[in-house]
């Protein structure tokens, strides 16, 4: 049996234990998946916290599910192109600006991904998340919210646990063929 663990990320301005990290962390567990949250506080540059990612994805030895949110999203997308990973979930990734945007992986994940941005975010534009979803592949969800998503918790949170679901589907599936 696949490792059905969750590693979040968070962003630049909020902590590893934050709103949306607990409802969604809530979700997960509801499922029976395993939560983690890591702790960047402090870490300003995304190539250190991207480290830091890295060597916990090696501790743990398996395939998680990474969800990052703005500058956690970018971690997350550097780190499962790296490492093996079951997923991403992202929300409002901060790809494609400076100076990120030098730092992404040549080679991006080949990883079930799906993204959530809001039309009105105004740190981070949405059109980084639709060219990441082109790109990849992947699906994304457009919302009438900004950068923080905290009025569209309950949306974000029935996405994940469709996502999550339909993780554990392919993997009885695959135990079944």
């Amino acid at each position: 049996m696949r490792l059905r663990h969750v590693c979040f990320s968070h962003g630049q301005e909020s902590g590893p234990w934050g709103t949306k990290i607990r409802a969604m962390a809530g979700v997960a567990r509801g499922l029976g998946w395993t939560v983690e949250s890591l702790d960047y506080q402090g870490m300003e540059d995304p190539r250190e916290r991207a480290a830091k990612l890295d060597g916990r994805l090696v501790e743990l030895g398996g395939a998680p599910v990474l969800v990052g949110s703005s500058m956690g999203g970018f971690v997350s997308v550097r780190a499962a192109a790296r490492r093996p990973v079951r997923g991403l979930f992202l929300l409002a990734p901060a790809l494609y600006l400076p100076p990120l945007e030098q730092w992404l992986p040549g080679s991006l994940p080949a990883c079930p991904t799906f993204i959530v941005h809001g039309w009105r975010d105004d740190v981070v534009p949405c059109e980084g998340s639709l060219r990441y979803a082109r790109e990849t592949l992947g699906s994304l969800l457009l919302l009438d919210g900004d950068h923080r998503l905290t009025a569209n918790i309950d949306v974000i949170c029935r996405e994940l646990e469709a996502f999550l679901s339909m993780l554990d589907a392919e993997d009885s599936q695959d135990a079944g063929a």
